[in-house]
């Protein structure tokens, strides 16, 4: 049988980021083959609409002369890479494919800034596509009801959202004709050395790269937004959008949140636009639905034919996402790993009366965990009990300047009830269920392997049983 020979091939295919694109461009009709250590939820998916995946990395597994497509996590030892250049086959970073894709749409939304880029993004590929404008789009995260994280529902559809990654500075590379910016503080340290001062000069050089008539939707209650517009008095396409200003242009009024919803009136200046009701909780998430909003009016999109489908987005996969419920006690599962997300979770279900709040926390890269250390020390004010993990590494070499033990420690010393809870994932649930009481809502905190735990603590609470 003929060897397959692919346009595009992806090396390290079956994460999020990188099985979005591989998507896309089999939608689009063009031949993928890819390759990872494992078979995942995404690889399966492309298999399905015709990719050829390899489980493994070998030389063996790039046939004819097709664009290979890395992500930052591939480094050149990898044998893909050593061949591709051995043979002189063009290599790409997986932002360069994006931005290859994200040319072929007039109307490109992007979606950045430190937190809720991946919630805004997947609302509105979600509210499009509900809408039945047919998008195309690239999300970190699972849609719920469309059940992907990237997709094109019609090559010849005008609208193209996607999920702007600043972690690395690749975002430079992008031009939206529609970008939101919903917040800017200091992250990636281990990248940005001078922290926030480092990443307003590189959305400087973002704004600067933008083509002419561009708008840039942003969140003027953001102390570090509001820093990137006084960085660019010259540019007049900034569009904001508040909870607190009156001065912006579009604002959220009649604000009411409960534990598990939440709903307001969207006012362009003193005009009435309409209302909007969440299925998910917390001011933090009525901030990123108004700048959704706000964005796809921009874009010329009626108001009326997305807002009724705000009510049917229950969040993305990992953000405030039910993992496990057991004895009433009910566990969420939340990708939150800097100190600011854990904090807005928290503060959605400080009014929580049934139970304590049970935080479960996986710091996430030694650099993060150290770098913000006394920002994640003030995050956890709303929780009853703070269980907290050992690091989740990602790559990074052990840093025990300050361990979790010592975090655990310095938590109890500021007056709040927590442990430190060795090993691994299942090591830590034996001793953590033993905790738990009785209406108790539990949060697993972490961008690592914590969200297995849920799974873990309702198998254990079953054979206990």
């Amino acid at each position: 049988m003929e060897d397959f020979l692919p346009d595009y091939h992806f090396i390290a295919i079956g994460g999020v980021g990188q099985s979005a694109l591989a998507k896309i461009l089999l939608e689009e009709g063009k031949k993928v083959s890819g390759s990872d250590i494992s078979d995942t939820k995404y690889t399966k998916k492309l298999k399905e609409l015709g990719a050829k995946i390899y489980i493994g990395h070998s030389e063996q597994n790039i046939k004819g002369s097709p664009v290979i497509v890395i992500s930052s996590a591939i480094h050149d030892d990898n044998p893909e890479i050593a061949e591709a250049k051995k043979r002189g086959l063009k290599i790409i970073h997986r932002s360069d494919m994006l931005k290859i894709i994200s040319d072929n749409y007039p109307d490109f939304l992007g979606f950045c800034g430190t937190h809720g880029k991946t919630t805004t993004s997947g609302l509105c590929a979600f509210l499009l596509s509900c809408a039945k404008l047919k998008p195309a789009y690239a999300i970190g995260g699972i849609i719920p009801k469309l059940n992907t994280n990237g997709g094109c529902e019609d090559k010849n559809t005008k609208y193209f959202a996607a999920e702007l990654d600043e972690s690395d500075g690749t975002i430079v590379k992008y031009s939206p004709k529609y970008t939101l910016i919903n917040n800017l503080e200091e992250d990636h340290p281990d990248f940005y050395k001078n922290g926030l001062e480092d990443i307003l000069n590189t959305f400087t050089r973002f704004i600067k790269g933008l083509k002419s008539g561009s708008k840039v939707l942003i969140n003027i209650d953001n102390e570090g937004n509001r820093g990137l517009i006084k960085r660019n008095p010259d540019y007049k396409n900034f569009i904001s959008f508040s909870i607190d200003d009156n001065s912006a242009l579009y604002s959220a009024k009649n604000v009411k949140t409960d534990i598990l919803s939440s709903s307001f009136d969207v006012y362009t200046k003193d005009k009435l636009l309409g209302h909007i009701e969440l299925s998910i909780p917390g001011m933090h998430n009525v901030m990123n639905a108004l700048g959704v909003c706000a964005l796809l009016v921009e874009a010329g999109v009626d108001f009326n034919l997305f807002a009724p489908y705000f009510k049917e987005f229950t969040g993305m996969g990992r953000r405030f996402q039910k993992s496990a419920e057991f004895n009433n006690i009910r566990v969420i599962d939340d990708y939150a790993h800097h100190p600011s997300e854990i904090k807005a979770t928290l503060e959605a279900v400080k009014n929580y009366n049934k139970g304590r709040i049970f935080v479960i926390f996986q710091p996430h890269r030694y650099s993060r965990f150290l770098g913000l250390y006394d920002d994640f020390l003030n995050a956890f004010e709303c929780a009853n009990f703070i269980a907290v993990l050992d690091v989740y590494s990602a790559g990074e070499e052990p840093d025990n300047t300050k361990t979790p033990d010592d975090f655990a420690k310095d938590l109890k010393n500021a007056g709040k009830n927590a442990a430190y809870f060795s090993g691994s994932i299942d090591t830590a649930a034996q001793k953590i269920i033993s905790e738990l009481k009785e209406n108790d809502i539990v949060f697993t905190f972490g961008a690592g392997d914590v969200t297995r735990m849920g799974g873990v603590l309702n198998d254990l609470y079953l054979h206990k049983k």
